[in-house]
């Protein structure tokens, strides 16, 4: 049994820390921080009412490196699990070399000041963590995570070789909300409108965002829209499976969605640039942020299913074959179990499995890690256990485009 500290108390914070209350055997002892402290005394309530168990509290402003320090050395954790914003990664991970404890997130540094999110700033990290004997494992959330899993299980089991991978995300749930984000808002927008980017044949192919639309039929979902994105795995893979010739991300949007960002974006208030407002200086995507609803709220009125996974063709005993992986999750039983709604789960649970792995010695090393590098085996069965369970198929020919 261990001692965890979870920083962030978000949708995501609230799965993972319910998740872990639920497996008391590997989480001995749960603390959660926030910046806002209440957000984490209503987590604990939540978990107290739903699993009888206790977990302790803590306030922290996670881009104080001193202050987080001080807050691991006083709750003396075997792990921390970073499920705050991307922009306070390097910060968190400095408090744990610092510290002397292991580290784990969900989702890849990027800059307050640019709309670009990639590794090479926690990758910076591997002879820090090496040198400390600490292990620092990196996006085990969803995706990145599930679908970096899948892609690793899907070579060790199903191919010898990957020749294309490509991640389809399809979040089907309705909330009834004209415009409402299922993450958070600034990382959500930030993601959509940045400029498309995938893998082949060595190079990065970039284009326009939002440009290029393909329809997907996706089962207990439905045909839908989904659209060619970056995504930061598609970064690790490139390097972890450089045999891969195509590496693709795609995710779906309704046509509300899209044309209240496409308005929001002509009008200004997707820009990350400081502007002065009646004499003080604000960011329009964080005024944005404020007025858009709280995804964490969005759990009781959010009906319909997810549905994630990967779609691989390469060779099998010479012979080629195209194998699909995938997850659906229900946005109503989510919120039943955690009080949560699915797109929160999906990554709140995975964070909850690499921890418990991390915990458990399944999963060691030293340095900075990516899920790709880790044995998919334990986390595929934890997976089937714990509330996202997963198929596996044969398709008849590769995707048509």
């Amino acid at each position: 049994m261990s001692r965890v500290l979870v920083i962030g108390a978000g949708g995501v914070g609230s799965v993972a820390i319910h998740k872990m209350a639920m497996n008391a055997d590997v989480f001995s002892h749960i603390t959660l921080a926030s910046r806002t402290l209440s957000k984490c005394d209503a987590i604990a309530d939540s978990v107290k009412a739903r699993t009888g168990v206790t977990i302790e509290t803590a306030q922290i402003d996670a881009d104080d490196v001193a202050a987080t320090t001080a807050l691991i050395r006083a709750v003396k954790p075997a792990l921390v699990v970073n499920l705050a914003l991307p922009y306070q990664d390097l910060n968190v991970m400095d408090a744990c070399l610092a510290a002397g404890v292991h580290y784990m997130d969900t989702a890849n540094y990027e800059p307050r000041d640019e709309a670009k999110f990639e590794y090479s700033w926690q990758w910076a990290y591997q002879d820090r963590f090496k040198k400390a004997g600490l292990m620092a494992l990196l996006g085990s959330g969803f995706d990145p995570g599930v679908t970096s899993v899948f892609a690793t299980w899907t070579k060790k089991h199903l191919l010898d070789r990957i020749d294309t991978l490509d991640i389809l995300d399809c979040n089907g749930g309705d909330t009834g909300l004209p415009f409402a984000t299922n993450f958070n808002p600034e990382i959500n927008i930030r993601e959509v409108t940045a400029p498309s980017r995938h893998w082949e044949n060595g190079q990065w192919i970039e284009g326009p965002a939002l440009s290029h639309k393909q329809v997907f039929d996706f089962d207990q979902v439905g045909p839908r829209n989904m659209y060619l994105m970056y995504h930061e795995e598609l970064e690790s893979l490139a390097k972890f499976y450089p045999e891969i010739k195509r590496i693709r991300f795609w995710m779906t949007f309704g046509d509300s969605y899209l044309k209240h960002l496409e308005v929001l974006e002509n009008v200004g208030m997707t820009r990350i640039e400081p502007m002065m407002f009646q004499g003080r200086e604000i960011i329009p995507i964080e005024f944005l942020k404020a007025l858009l609803p709280e995804p964490a709220s969005l759990g009781p009125i959010t009906k319909g299913k997810t549905n994630i996974g990967t779609i691989a063709t390469g060779v099998k005993d010479g012979q080629t074959k195209t194998v699909y992986v995938n997850n659906i999750c229900d946005h109503e039983a989510a919120y039943a179990e955690t009080g949560n709604q699915a797109v929160s789960y999906t990554t709140g649970v995975p964070a909850m499995i690499g921890a418990a792995l991390i915990l458990t010695g399944q999963w060691t090393g030293e340095g900075v890690f990516n899920m790709e590098q880790m044995d998919p085996d334990p986390f595929m069965d934890m997976l089937n256990k714990h509330g996202l369970p997963w198929q596996a198929r044969e398709l008849d020919a590769p995707l048509a485009f």
